[in-house]
């Protein structure tokens, strides 16, 4: 068995259907493509719309992953898994979903490759990926920005407000079995 080397975050969120069943079956989902193996998965969050805010309530969380995939193969497999899950991209920029998963970290890498950048552009800016991120790494570095902390921090209390109290902590061994 290969020593687990983490620090590879995605994030999770949805606002149709059942959200909170959605991010547990995309865990599940991603759990058994073989490449992935989940470590920790933050709670679930209750998060106010970001962007446009004509639209329901969304649920995120953050999970720890590893993975021998390369970045650029890892976003590939976060595609093919929303699109497994239902998603279709028509729903506009920042639009309602069924799923959403982002690349958030990959081991301190920064990178610029096409349809994929790390860490994820708007990273700092978001308190729905912030604070689950901050549950399970607030010394994580953000390359360029300092620690997950210190980005957290440098958001505004009104920001910070936008993240509702959890729905709870998620049940790794029902989303994954194999997640220790």
């Amino acid at each position: 068995m290969s020593v687990p080397r983490g620090g590879v975050y995605l994030g999770l969120g949805a606002n149709l259907g059942d959200p909170a069943q959605q991010l547990r079956r995309a865990l599940a989902q991603l759990q058994g493509d073989g490449a992935i193996r989940l470590l920790r998965c933050s709670t679930f969050h209750r998060t106010a719309p970001w962007g446009r805010l004509d639209q329901p309530e969304f649920v995120n969380a953050v999970a720890e992953i590893d993975t021998a995939l390369e970045p650029d193969a890892l976003v590939e497999a976060l595609l093919a898994t929303e699109r497994a899950l239902g998603r279709q991209r028509d729903a506009g920029r920042w639009g309602p979903r069924l799923i959403d998963l982002d690349l958030l970290l990959y081991r301190e890498r920064e990178l610029a490759l096409p349809g994929c950048r790390v860490p994820h552009p708007r990273l700092a800016e978001r308190a729905f990926v912030l604070v689950p991120l901050a549950e399970l790494a607030p010394d994580a570095r953000v390359p360029g920005l300092g620690s997950v902390a210190q980005c957290l921090q440098r958001l505004s209390p009104a920001e910070r407000a936008t993240v509702l109290p959890g729905t709870g902590s998620v049940a790794l061994e029902a989303a994954a079995p194999q997640a220790r």
